[in-house]
Parts: structure tokens; sequence; C-alpha cells
């Protein structure tokens, strides 16, 4: 559809399925630049993974979603069911804690960096940014205090030596802090349907609900390619209306409160059952999920 709506207004959309992390990938990207587009000026690094083939060791890590130091037990929805439930969780060893970061780091994006600028690929001035979130206490636990929060800020070390590099040509490197929203790997993380169903509850009720499309919106037009100011440590931040005080209070004061049988009143978890299931085509108004369809689809602009 994405590829559809882009070949209806005139603009330049390609994918190519395979696999991320591989040297392989890098130089057919790099070939579908230089063939089509000669340089790009912006590279958005969003990826997320359970397991990464090292592409100069061949070593296989397999990522995890533990807590470090102590155990953790944690508030969360069973999905499926509609009822609240705790999840216990062990600490993640050591070995853990590394392979995660070596999956959900920052050394893929380096890679990627290093890659395209050798390729002659990266056009002066380019810019490029990697996604982070870091939330607030109610997470910590097993986000930012957690494995993949040891990963996150893996991306923090890792930018300063692609900051460096691109600055050569006037260019900048940034990671860029999110608030909460729904996705697959969101999904997965314990804690964060529950809180996701809460802060949709106090943000629609601000008026200041956002989205994926509207998130990353605000994030090109006030940080990226805006004037708003980076964090003490140099970070684009778009999570400041998720994390305003009144905000988190509200949302503390309902986490205590939430039980399975006032889910539905306390929180949006039915915005957050709609939104995650439009990730996947279904709950779309307008759309006849009884009509007859060709489920073999060639999709447009898929490089093979």
């Amino acid at each position: 559809a994405f590829h559809r709506y882009a070949d209806d207004a005139g603009l330049y959309a390609k994918s190519i399925n395979g696999d991320a992390f591989s040297a392989e990938m890098k130089s057919r990207v790099i070939d579908l630049i230089k063939e089509d587009l000669g340089q790009i000026d912006l590279v958005v690094y969003s990826l997320a993974a359970p397991r990464r083939t090292h592409p100069v060791t061949g070593d296989v890590h397999v990522s995890t979603l533990k807590p470090i130091g102590s155990a953790a037990v944690q508030k969360g929805i069973n999905t499926d069911k509609g009822t609240i439930q705790e999840f216990h969780l062990e600490p993640a060893t050591q070995a853990e804690i590394d392979n995660t970061v070596a999956v959900m780091g920052g050394e893929d994006w380096q890679m990627w960096i290093e890659a395209l600028d050798d390729a002659g690929v990266l056009a002066d001035g380019a810019k490029t940014t990697a996604y982070t979130y870091i939330g607030e206490k109610i997470t910590w636990d097993i986000y930012w205090h957690g494995t993949i929060g040891a990963a996150k800020k893996d991306l923090d070390k890792r930018v300063v030596a692609i900051r460096e590099r691109l600055a050569s040509k006037g260019g900048d490197a940034r990671v860029s802090v999110l608030k909460a929203v729904v996705t697959q790997a969101s999904a997965a993380i314990p804690a964060m349907p529950i809180y996701l169903a809460i802060l949709f509850k106090v943000m629609k009720a601000r008026g200041t609900h956002e989205g994926c499309i509207e998130q990353i919106d605000r994030l090109f037009r006030e940080a990226l390619y805006g004037d708003k100011a980076h964090d003490d440590e140099g970070r684009l931040r778009v999570d400041d209306l998720e994390l305003l005080p009144a905000v988190q209070a509200d949302v503390a004061a309902l986490w205590d409160k939430v039980d399975t049988d006032n889910l539905d009143t306390l929180s949006d978890f039915a915005g957050y059952k709609e939104e995650f299931l439009q990730l996947f085509g279904f709950e779309v108004e307008g759309v006849d999920y009884d009509a007859d369809v060709d489920p073999a689809v060639t999709i447009s602009q898929m490089v093979s």
C-alpha cells in the first residue's frame, strides 16, 4: 500500500527484503542508491530483531528482554484474554546482556554509515538518526535499566564516532528519543501494553496523543530539521509530552488502580488493541474483510 500511494504521488520508494545486518544487504542498498539516486542525505536506523548473525565473526547473537541486577515483577496484560497479570522476570546474565547489545546496540548502525560513506553515496551534509526510548520509572526495570536499555545506551556511545565521521562533510548524527508507541517490538515487552493503554487514555484526554506517524512527523519538523534543542546527551527529544510530570502522575495513579475488572474504564485498552491490529491491516475503517482477495499480490517496487 505504501508503494502504491508513493507511486500515485510521483514519489520514489523502493524496498529490499533481506537480512539488514548482513554485508550483502549493505552492498545491495549501495548499488541501488548508485543506480537510482547517486547519493542520499538522510539515513534513519530503526531495526528491532530477536537475533543477529554478525557479518564479520559469523556468531549468532540472540537478544533477550530481561532486567539487570535483580529479578523484577511487572504488571502486564494478557492481550488475548484482556486480563491483568504479573510477569516474573529473572535477571539477565552478562552473556545475555552482551548478546542483546550485539543485536540491538549501535554497532550495526555504525557499520551501515561506514559502508555508505566509504562507497561515496552519502551527500555532503547528510544526517542520520537512530530511534530510542527512555520512558519513566514504571517501565525502567524491564526497559531502560534492562537488557534492551543496555543496547539503547550503546547507541549513545556509538553515535559519537558516527557524528565525527559525518561532521567532516557538514553532516550530523543524533539519537532520537521517541514517546511510547504501538509497534510489534513494544508489544513484546511485558509492561508496555498496559502502560501504553493507560498512557493513551491520559494523553487523549489532554489532546496530546500521538501515534507513530504523528510522532515521527513532529520529530522531523521540530527536531531533525528544526531548531528544537538537544538534551544534555546531545539527543533529539520528542518524548516531552509523555514525560510531562502531570501526565506521568496521572499514569502512575491509574497504574496502581488498574485491574482486570476496571481495565476498560481506567485505560484505553480498546484503543491500544485497535492500533496494534492496524499494524497488520486489520480494524481499518472501510475495508471489507469478508471480500474474496488474491493472497498472492506482487509488491510494487520490491527489489529482488
